[in-house]
């Protein structure tokens, strides 16, 4: 079965939004759909957007498992960006959470060491 993930991120601003996920992914987006929607394609067939949708803003929640988690939290703070929540499970699993300016919730997931 072919899974296709499209998650959506609502904004206030979009100029912010725009400016703060590409510290928080490392790139421009993949593409800009419309003057209000950009995407960044983090693996094949699995998108994350951001789009100005003032009404929604602030309600999403993403977690995004990497196998690359340390270099990849030590990268985002190296752009500006700490988290604000880290967390370890007691299976190991390790979570970094990071806020957009509107309080939307993207966090970075990793297996144990």
């Amino acid at each position: 079965m072919a899974v296709d993930l499209f998650a959506g991120i609502p904004v206030k601003d979009y100029a912010t939004a725009l400016a703060w996920y590409e510290r928080l992914l490392g790139s421009p987006p993949t593409y800009v759909a419309s003057d209000t929607e950009a995407v960044w394609e983090l693996a094949e067939h699995r998108s994350l957007f951001v789009e100005h949708r003032p009404a929604r803003a602030g309600r999403a929640m993403h977690t995004v498992f990497v196998d690359d988690f340390d270099s990849r939290v030590a990268a985002i703070a190296e752009r500006g960006l700490e988290p604000v929540t880290r967390e370890t499970y007691p299976n190991g699993v390790r979570k970094a959470g990071y806020r957009d300016p509107d309080g939307n919730e993207i966090e970075f997931g990793g297996a144990p060491r």
